[in-house]
């Protein structure tokens, strides 16, 4: 190994981060250097990168390289550390300069210590021992990990030799060669990768971390079955993906075949190049100011309750006295609503018996009711439950409204661009209308944030998650002033949506102007605003908190990070 290693890349002048490779410095450079010194680049522009079906194999040549090169390994060895590691190249040479090089191999089933392979180092005539069958069987016909086990290919002479046995008499032929199969290499490289294993598949011996060649594996499976081999180094290749906490499929639906590259913060928003805009750390759909364990538990309830929450807003209506869920099911619309209605709560469907005139709790004197009997369990358990689904319904209102407007604002999105095409048509030179899609961007951007931040607040001030880390006083006062920053923002949604709808195309000059500055004005308040939500979120609400952690993307005003392709 060299005494001095740099890292160089290339692509840095480019302004990409995608690529890091090591060169080996001068024979000048060595001499004057006498102890082993490693200098690692910098993610500081590109950080997230699309990787298509094309670039898979480059962006895995990258690691390997700068493994191969500062390691001084084999593509082979390079790829089984990284596999292990996670393809994290820094924890690679972290551990490396932590804990020195033989407990890095040892640790990922690596051996360094040359073993001549006997498959090739004797004549085809000569025979060698298999470790397994102890049979004495020709060279050719067996395989030499880097460990030192020489097992054979195909047990051949182990089926002979065991029908040779009395006691082979008691067992099928079928059932025989299965036995004798599965310990030759072929038979073990072929379960290892039907079952999933071929990243790291380990020596037959026993007590043996080691990680056989891929190239043998290769070799061994194609004469068996050339189509497993494919599947194979397809399965090392996409081992990039699926066994780097870096690198994540993009989650769009039909499947576009990227992945998404993130060199720093897992805890972002990204946009992939098909425009699929997701949260890279849970792959769910981008829910800031949620955190994705608050956003998973809103998609489970969401599912669960929504159904019903639907059906109580359709078929019901609050009792003027108790305010609880009626069903009407009979009786004249003025004089009341009949001798019984349905009461649901949280999920839960019992009949209870009401008097004619809207009254709630009065006995109707049919048997087996016990109505008139007051019970104070019974009682708090239902007020309970009735704060509880009252309290989702409003949330789940909330959060739907603006959902709901974000899918009918699409439509005001495509009005907009063809209101941009036709005056830019009519006077390129003189209509600068860059402010009507940043208007319609920042629109965009908060009715999100606004509708992600009704689940948030229905986790954060509930107890749920956070029942033990505020006292009851202070949950109100943060309660009410997220919900003043709420409103703010909300308002100015609102007024922005306004004055994006207006004809302004037809406008006189002034009143174009007009409308120019209200839109760029209203951009700059709301952006202002959410940008100081996420601020108290992050440092007034999540931040003091003690008994969990959660993190959520941080806000900017460009939204989601786009993805560029990798070169």
């Amino acid at each position: 190994m060299p005494n001095s290693i740099y890292l160089r890349t290339k692509r840095a002048k480019k302004k990409s981060c995608s690529t890091m490779r090591a060169s080996k410095p001068s024979q000048a450079s060595q001499q004057s250097h006498h102890q082993t010194t490693l200098e690692f680049a910098t993610f500081s522009d590109c950080l997230i990168q699309v990787i298509t079906e094309d670039s898979l194999l480059a962006a895995q040549m990258d690691d390997l390289e700068r493994v191969m090169d500062l390691l001084s390994l084999k593509e082979q060895h390079a790829r089984t550390l990284l596999i292990h590691y996670r393809w994290d190249v820094d924890k690679v040479f972290a551990v490396f300069v932590d804990k020195g090089e033989e407990w890095l191999f040892k640790e990922a089933g690596v051996m360094m210590e040359e073993h001549n392979d006997l498959s090739l180092g004797h004549s085809s005539s000569e025979d060698v021992r298999c470790d397994i069958c102890m049979e004495d069987i020709p060279a050719y016909g067996t395989a030499t990990m880097d460990c030192g086990h020489c097992f054979c290919n195909k047990c051949e002479h182990f089926i002979t030799c065991f029908f040779s046995l009395p006691q082979s008499r008691i067992l099928s032929k079928d059932l025989i060669a299965k036995l004798s199969i599965d310990i030759s290499w072929t038979e073990h490289f072929i379960v290892k990768i039907n079952e999933g294993q071929s990243r790291r598949i380990r020596c037959m011996a026993h007590k043996c971390n080691t990680i056989c060649d891929e190239g043998k594996i290769r070799n061994l499976v194609c004469t068996r079955n050339p189509d497993l081999a494919k599947k194979f180094d397809r399965f090392l290749l996409e081992s990039y993906i699926d066994d780097n906490k870096r690198v994540k499929w993009c989650p769009s639906v039909p499947q576009c075949g990227n992945a998404i590259r993130v060199e720093n913060d897992k805890y972002c928003e990204v946009e992939c190049a098909c425009g699929m805009q997701f949260c890279f750390s849970c792959s769910s759909e981008a829910h800031s100011p949620c955190s994705c364990l608050m956003w998973k538990l809103w998609m489970g309830k969401c599912q669960k309750e929504s159904e019903t929450v639907n059906w109580i807003t359709a078929h019901t209506k609050s009792c003027p006295k108790c305010h609880k869920a009626v069903e009407k099911n009979g009786g004249c619309n003025l004089w009341g609503w009949g001798l019984h209605a349905l009461l649901l709560l949280d999920s839960l469907l019992e009949v209870y018996c009401w008097s004619i005139l809207w009254l709630c709790g009065a006995a109707t004197g049919a048997e087996g009711h016990i109505c008139a009997r007051y019970t104070k369990d019974k009682e708090k358990n239902l007020e309970c439950a009735r704060v509880y689904l009252w309290r989702f319904m409003h949330y789940h209102s909330c959060y739907k409204v603006h959902t709901a407007s974000l899918e009918v604002e699409v439509h005001l999105k495509e009005k907009l661009k063809m209101k941009i095409s036709e005056l830019e048509t009519g006077e390129p030179a003189s209509q600068d209308l860059s402010w009507v899609e940043k208007g319609i961007y920042t629109l965009f951007r908060s009715r999100r944030i606004l509708s992600y931040s009704y689940p948030f607040a229905y986790y954060m001030f509930g107890h749920d998650l956070f029942q033990n880390e505020m006292t009851k006083e202070k949950r109100e006062i943060k309660q009410n002033l997220f919900e003043d920053q709420q409103q703010q923002i909300e308002a100015y949604v609102e007024k922005l949506s306004m004055v994006l709808e207006e004809p302004f195309k037809v406008y006189a000059k002034d009143e174009f102007a007009e409308t120019r500055m209200k839109v760029i004005c209203l951009s700059k308040v709301v952006d202002n605003l959410c940008r100081a939500l996420y601020e108290y979120i992050e440092n007034d609400l999540l931040g003091p908190l003690q008994q969990a952690i959660h993190i959520i993307a941080p806000y900017k005003s460009t939204g989601e990070e786009k993805a560029s392709k990798l070169a």
